[in-house]
């Protein structure tokens, strides 16, 4: 048995967080003989699906579990001596994964994102927010969202406070509605004036986030649509309740969209979109 593996996971368990053994390659254990060719009804399909009953670790993040009796029972010892690593379910623990998978991907969430309590891996970062939501990956290059119906592999506390869940990243997994019926408007005066000072310290934080989002609209080589949506999802949940975002911001990020084959009615549509999703 690992046993370095197993004081980990029932470290964590303690505290609240569900755990599972993992194998090389960071892959969940087999089913168990009872749920062999998912006979038990396939239940890490169930996005809302609660541990699983069998005693075996098996279906990936719905075995995790915090139950010492279950964690180093006699069913788990063979998972724990080849287990590999120990993952988690951050949904299960009220927690969201940024996983960051390289240094453009850090640079982008250093820009967009707020801090909160990051920990290092193998290749770059997991951002860690408290909250749910549902998990996602590919949401933009480099970037997977880990949190419910998910597990993510523990490397550690990490470094720095965990913040709240922003928009921003709740954004990412969104998809955009259908475009409304209305008649065609213009690209300017997207938002009007906002009450309230400006809770960013310089308009350089401004131009920067509207740089980074004219840069992923910009390298996007598929689903050109979604990606604008989100983009414009993204910067309204950090700008567009202050009044900062002017005319001359928004032409840059249609002119970005419409360069990669959108038409301005698109870019409108998904500009009202993200307004009424996020209640602007």
């Amino acid at each position: 048995m690992n046993r370095p593996l197993l004081n980990t996971a029932l470290h964590l368990a303690a505290g609240g967080v569900p755990v599972l053994p993992l194998r090389v390659g960071k892959i969940p254990f087999g089913n168990c003989p009872a749920c062999a060719n998912n006979a038990c009804g396939g239940r890490p399909n169930m996005k809302t699906a609660g541990p699983c009953v069998c005693p075996q670790p098996c279906h990936g993040w719905a075995a995790a579990a915090t139950d010492p009796d279950v964690i180093a029972s006699p069913a788990w010892v063979s998972a724990w001596r080849h287990a590999a690593a120990v993952a988690y379910h951050p949904g299960g623990a009220g927690l969201t994964v940024v996983d960051l998978d390289d240094p453009a991907a850090i640079a982008w969430a250093r820009a967009t994102l707020p801090a909160t309590r990051t920990v290092a891996t193998t290749r770059g970062e997991h951002w860690i927010y408290e909250g749910t939501m549902p998990s996602a990956n590919a949401v933009r290059p480099g970037v997977d969202i880990k949190s419910l119906a998910a597990y993510a592999r523990w490397l550690g506390g990490g470094n720095g406070a965990t913040a709240s869940l922003p928009d921003a990243v709740r954004a990412l997994a969104v998809k955009e509605p259908p475009a409304p019926r209305r008649t065609p408007q213009s690209l300017t005066g997207p938002l009007g004036t906002r009450e309230g000072a400006c809770p960013h310290r310089t308009p350089t934080f401004l131009d920067r986030g509207v740089a980074m989002a004219v840069q992923r609209i910009t390298e996007a080589r598929s689903a050109v649509h979604a990606t604008v949506y989100r983009t414009f999802l993204a910067v309204l949940s950090t700008h567009g309740r202050c009044g900062c975002l002017t005319d001359t911001h928004v032409n840059r990020l249609f002119t970005a969209a419409q360069a990669k084959g959108e038409t301005p009615r698109h870019c409108m549509d998904a500009w009202t979109n993200a307004l009424t999703t996020l209640g602007l």
